[in-house]
């Protein structure tokens, strides 16, 4: 026998209001999640590249390098329909200026970089991304920084220099190479001031992959010869198909779901995974030599970075 509809009402609504307080509850519990993901993941895969990118260059030209791990990850990105989404034609400009920021130059300079400097030294520089990122939003928004934010700053550009003095004594192709690496960082520190409303207008699929588009274009005159001269062997290709799907592709447009969700300078964060993964496999797997002042300059690269993180988040 049913109860009467007057005596069942308390108990409905209780078991409402207790289904909106566990909604309530379990909802920041799986966005501060899937934050965590957008941070972590794009730093593990790029910590990798680097050993990616060494082993790639005993097959093919840096120049048909870039090219050829462009094209992967646009042909990875074209298997997904919503990448095929199509954009309005005034998107373009921005589009065409991100493909030329994020991957024709720094994906351009990073093989270039590592036929002078070890991948484990490329990998530990990058950690500097936030500092550089930081460094870009003060000059764009005319605003000095906190005091916690230029304690960061200092303590990461220390690390940077550490980093990199060891390498500097070996001669001028290190030097170089240095200073194509920080090409590459003041690339990657605008991309996110201009990928960021791109995302939140046309969602990180439809526009990552156009901007590959532009970045293979512009890429093709001297990457394409390179390419058609390259002699594979299993492993180097192996490592090609890694580079372009994961670091190329899947990074990316993770990186720029995160740059919507959670601004520029605290998703660059994702960068202090690099140097530790780039680290471990360049000495455990290509058994490349790092002097401990590069290594002691890593760990206060980061410590910078996190203390720069922590003063974006305190400000919040």
């Amino acid at each position: 026998m049913s109860a009467p509809a007057g005596t069942l009402q308390p108990q409905l609504r209780w078991l409402g209001a207790t289904r909106e307080r566990d909604a309530a509850a379990v909802a920041p519990a799986a966005g501060r999640g899937i934050d965590g993901l957008l941070l972590v993941a794009p730093g593990a895969i790029w910590g990798c590249s680097f050993l990616f990118i060494a082993e790639a260059l005993q097959a093919v030209g840096p120049l048909g390098l870039t090219f050829l791990r462009i094209l992967v990850g646009f042909a990875t990105l074209a298997a997904v329909p919503a990448a095929r989404r199509a954009v309005p034609r005034g998107a373009w400009p921005a589009i065409a200026l991100l493909g030329v920021v994020w991957y024709a130059v720094p994906l351009s300079m990073f093989p270039f970089a590592e036929q002078r400097v070890s991948s484990a030294v490329t990998g530990m520089l990058n950690g500097a991304i936030p500092i550089f990122t930081a460094l870009v939003e003060i000059a764009l928004l005319r605003r000095l920084p906190s005091r916690r934010l230029s304690a960061g700053l200092v303590v990461g550009a220390l690390g940077t220099v550490l980093i990199a003095w060891p390498t500097l004594h070996e001669g001028a192709s290190s030097l170089v190479g240095i200073l194509l690496i920080a090409v590459a960082l003041v690339c990657y520190s605008f991309a996110p001031r201009i990928a960021r409303p791109l995302q939140q207008a046309h969602g990180a699929l439809p526009v990552i992959w156009r901007a590959q588009l532009v970045g293979l274009v512009l890429t093709a005159p001297l990457g394409l010869p390179q390419s058609l001269d390259a002699t594979w062997s299993l492993r180097p290709l192996l490592c090609l198909l890694a580079l372009g799907a994961f670091g190329t592709a899947v990074a990316y447009v993770l990186l720029t779901v995160g740059t919507g969700r959670l601004g520029p300078v605290r998703a660059s964060g994702t960068a202090f995974l690099i140097p530790v993964v780039a680290l471990a496999l360049g000495v455990l797997v290509r058994g490349e030599r790092i002097s401990a002042a590069a290594i002691a300059g890593g760990a206060v690269c980061l410590y910078g970075a996190w203390m720069m993180r922590r003063a974006e988040t305190v400000k919040a």
